[in-house]
């Protein structure tokens, strides 16, 4: 998880093979009920921060105001703020819905309490981890953060993403300025294969 980014540029050819590479994950029935919003232009990340960004009053926050604000540290924001892509992952449930009516699938009342999970947010998170991976393997640097619960609205009108699609989280991409921890996996350690890895039962080893 890179939090710093260079200006220099991503080639457009590396994120779109990032994008589709994404599009191989799994999903539900072969329902694949996400889409991807790919902001490669600086006109766009703006709309973006500035909707996440927004008071509740509706004013516009700069990097500091929002550090006081959200629990969000100033270095932490410039830092992403400077990523040359982002890629707004969005899932769909009415498509995992409606799939699961058709004569193939049991749920032909099309309700949503036959789901055990949501599969539509859990397969689009499956479709960023490839894409995670994907920007390691080119060389990049990524970030997977999330949209603040009541910026959600704000950041789906600054980019036309239809008021259905839930925003499941936003990739970072770009350059790393820096690979060095963050201060989360600085102080904490990795928990032990045997604490939380189970053979044949909870609990087994």
């Amino acid at each position: 998880m890179i939090r710093r980014y260079t200006d220099r540029p991503v080639d457009p050819g590396t994120v779109r093979t990032i994008v589709e590479l994404g599009l191989r994950a799994p999903s539900a029935g072969f329902s694949q009920g996400w889409d991807f919003v790919v902001l490669d232009e600086p006109a766009a990340r703006q709309r973006f921060w500035d909707a996440s960004l927004t008071k509740p009053g509706g004013d516009a926050r700069d990097a500091d105001d929002a550090a006081e604000h959200a629990p969000v540290p100033t270095d932490w924001l410039a830092g992403v703020m400077a990523a040359p892509v982002l890629i707004v992952c969005c899932s769909d449930k009415n498509v995992y819905l409606q799939r699961y009516t058709e004569p193939d699938k049991p749920f032909q009342d099309g309700s949503e309490s036959h789901w055990p999970v949501p599969y539509w947010d859990v397969d689009t998170g499956m479709a960023a981890m490839i894409m995670l991976l994907a920007a390691q393997d080119a060389g990049l640097g990524a970030l997977f953060f999330g949209v603040p619960v009541e910026q959600l609205d704000a950041v789906r009108t600054a980019l036309r993403i239809p008021a259905d699609r839930n925003i499941v989280g936003v990739i970072a991409l770009g350059h790393p300025a820096t690979t060095t921890p963050s201060g989360s996996t600085r102080s904490r350690k990795r928990r032990d294969t045997a604490e939380v890895v189970h053979y044949n039962g909870f609990g087994g080893s």
